[in-house]
């Protein structure tokens, strides 16, 4: 019977642990998704522009240049039918423990540098560009999206654009109102050297000028919650740049007021970092929930 139970256990995709040793283990909750397919092995060919191949922690990975962007491609070894990804808004390849398991699960994992823009104007037509070419290369039509920190601007602002093409949106310790990061207007630790490229992102001419914007994420969190995908925040209960209370708290109490769907994890005792979850498990079924329209 072991045997047996074995066999079928390696043709399903599982999530895994990643312990402080950087190990993976699989995890108490196995995911269950339908099983692969080919196509992973046809993206590539479909990228037209020069690529280097490398390796992302076991996967498949091209660099590429795309409308004058560095872009980033990693494919599963067998893709999960209709091809969902996985698009990561900032800083590549830090804790990058979400990433493997979802190519573990059949999820492509997709990156746009948009660094300096801060998810404004710009920001979003180059990821429309982007997305638009997912979708040639044969990606599915909905993206989960994975922001951290002041990824959460480009990521929410691509997502009130374009709400119908995302699936869900997992954040992890998000900047939310730009009073309190750069500006540290409230109890967080902020930047002056950030703050001059908010300031050229958004064309602000003064510091009254950002403290009178009305376009953080927090401002339009009513028309978030009206989008109606799933959100997940993964916040550290002492954020010393982010705090809860300026980002997420008045955050989650909109989008619930509103009827939208948030959930947050909160850990207790910690900082800004590290980001993520010891054990991922959590996000992943996050995201394959959201993806596969899956209940509890």
């Amino acid at each position: 019977m072991l045997s047996i139970v074995h066999s079928f256990l390696q043709y399903l995709p599982f999530t895994r642990r990643r312990n402080y040793n950087g190990s993976l283990t699989r995890s108490n909750k196995i995911p269950v998704i339908h099983p692969g397919n080919s196509k992973a092995e046809d993206v590539f060919s479909k990228i037209k522009e020069s690529i280097a191949i490398s390796d992302f922690h076991g996967y498949g990975c091209v660099d590429f240049v795309f409308n004058s962007r560095a872009c980033k491609l990693v494919k599963p070894n067998k893709a999960a039918p209709g091809n969902p990804w996985l698009w990561r808004a900032r800083f590549w390849d830090h804790q990058p423990q979400v990433d493997v398991a979802m190519l573990e699960n059949g999820f492509h994992v997709a990156y746009c540098d948009v660094v300096e823009l801060f998810g404004n104007e710009k920001s979003v037509s180059i990821w429309d560009d982007f997305y638009d070419y997912m979708q040639v290369l044969g990606l599915s039509e909905k993206v989960a999206l994975h922001a951290m920190s002041r990824g959460s601007f480009y990521a929410y602002n691509w997502a009130l654009q374009n709400g119908e093409k995302v699936s869900c949106l997992y954040a992890d310790n998000p900047i939310l109102d730009i009073k309190s990061w750069p500006w540290n207007k409230g109890r967080g630790i902020g930047s002056k050297k950030d703050r001059r490229l908010f300031r050229n992102a958004f064309n602000f001419k003064n510091e009254q000028d950002a403290l009178e914007f009305r376009g953080n994420p927090l401002d339009r969190a009513a028309e978030i919650a009206a989008l109606g995908f799933p959100i997940l925040h993964v916040c550290g209960e002492m954020d010393e740049y982010v705090p809860l209370e300026e980002n997420t708290i008045p955050f989650e109490k909109i989008i619930k007021r509103e009827g939208g769907s948030i959930k947050v994890i909160c850990k207790a005792g910690m900082g800004h970092h590290p980001h993520g979850l010891e054990d991922p498990a959590p996000l992943i079924d996050f995201i394959l929930d959201a993806t596969y329209a899956r209940g509890d």
